[in-house]
């Protein structure tokens, strides 16, 4: 007889302050960040997997992700859009190696099974054997042996994909507010795709679905953005959550003269380089206001996504889950299909804004690799969440957490903790 005990998997509970303190196990736990991909990703939701404008003909295909899942985005020969868990039927290789191409139908390179761009099965090398010998049995369905196909949406020039039939309409997933400014980026006229930057950070991927909802960091550790006045903490900022915490949105209005404001707010603010001059300015300006609204801002659609607008640079950011302690993100950058030739200029110049070497984003992806070994070394600890009071309402100020602790109270929810 075995007198082992076997290690019972811990409880996790909640703090009891609720969602002004996070806990530090939940950015190193395998079982929750398991839990996670299955309710999260793989469940009743809208997962972002790219723009029209990266399959922009028929028999055109991309690779995305869902989760830790490949999948591959086609356009069939009626230009139809299509999502597809990038994984043979037959024993699980991965069907697609490039990430994005031309193809009338996907052939598996192992045993070179061939499907359509729609996932269905074609046929496959000695289907009745060799001399009588071997082949499938004469039962074999090809088609029950398809690839997995998701449920598809697109809107204007996005597509998303979910892996359920009880997922709601996209509409009613992203409630009005996100709809208005989604349509606002992407249905306004055919897309153009810039280009992509890609980067791996080892972190959490919730630390950086954190930091995009954190205002209170932006101002402090982005002395780019103060410098220039894009964003300051006296100047117009609203911090608005939305669906009881699952996605939020940020706005403000761009201020020319906040640059050159002198405050209260801003004498408190070290990273201010007064003597800093930018030698070529289109980068920081609202050179051609082309929504004629004088808006900047960004919106997050959970589970994986952060669409963002500064000035002329309109980008996504996709957020991809590669273990618990890891993850990629890949920034989308797109214009529109009859941009002339001054706003092409433009969105290249100011797309260096963002990204993993960005004038306003380097700093993320060090601080958080810097975080994830502390957070796993102390996994009892409690993350403080209180800028800005207890609460999950919206507020007019970068000086809140009130974004974060709306998510958290989502998230607890759904993961029943």
């Amino acid at each position: 007889m075995n007198d082992t005990i076997e290690a019972q998997p811990q409880e996790r509970k909640w703090p009891a302050e609720g969602v002004s303190r996070v806990p530090a196990w939940i950015y190193s736990d395998p079982e929750i960040y398991a839990r996670e991909l299955e309710v999260f990703h793989y469940g009743k939701v809208w997962n972002y997997v790219g723009l029209d404008c990266e399959v922009p003909e028929p028999n055109t295909f991309r690779r995305s992700w869902i989760g830790e899942r490949p999948v591959i985005i086609t356009r069939d020969a009626d230009g139809e859009i299509h999502v597809v868990e990038n994984r043979c039927a037959h024993r699980g290789s991965l069907l697609c190696w490039q990430n994005s191409g031309k193809a009338k139908d996907l052939t598996c390179p192992y045993h070179h099974w061939s499907y359509s761009l729609k996932g269905d099965l074609m046929g496959l090398p000695f289907l009745r054997g060799v001399q009588g010998k071997g082949g499938m049995p004469r039962d074999f369905d090809k088609a029950k042996n398809s690839l997995t196909k998701l449920r598809v949406a697109v809107r204007g020039g996005s597509i998303w994909a979910t892996y359920s039939d009880e997922t709601p309409p996209l509409e009613d997933y992203l409630g009005e507010e996100i709809f208005t400014r989604l349509d606002r980026l992407v249905s306004r006229r055919p897309l153009r795709l810039v280009g992509y930057s890609r980067q791996v950070v080892d972190s959490n991927w919730k630390l950086y679905w954190e930091n995009s909802r954190d205002p209170y960091h932006a101002t402090l550790m982005h002395p780019f953005l103060s410098t220039f006045g894009i964003l300051r903490t006296d100047g117009d900022y609203h911090s608005v959550p939305l669906q009881e915490g699952r996605h939020e949105y940020t706005y403000s209005q761009y201020d020319p003269e906040l640059r050159n404001r002198t405050s209260e707010a801003s004498a408190q603010i070290k990273s201010i380089k007064t003597t800093l001059q930018i030698q070529d300015t289109d980068v920081v300006n609202s050179v051609v206001d082309e929504f004629n609204d004088g808006m900047m801002g960004a919106f997050q659609v959970f589970p994986t996504i952060l669409v963002q607008q500064y000035f002329n640079c309109l980008v996504v950011r996709h957020i991809i889950p590669k273990g618990v302690g890891r993850h990629e993100l890949v920034w989308t950058y797109f214009g529109y299909a009859d941009d002339d030739e001054q706003v092409s200029e433009l969105r290249l110049k100011q797309s260096n804004l963002v990204g993993p070497a960005g004038f306003v984003s380097l700093e993320d992806s060090e601080v958080l690799s810097l975080m994830q070994p502390v957070v796993e070394g102390s996994p009892h600890a409690l993350q403080v969440l209180e800028m800005g009071g207890h609460g999950t309402e919206a507020q007019s100020t970068m000086m809140t957490e009130t974004l974060i602790r709306a998510f958290y109270d989502f998230y607890r929810r759904e993961m029943g903790l």
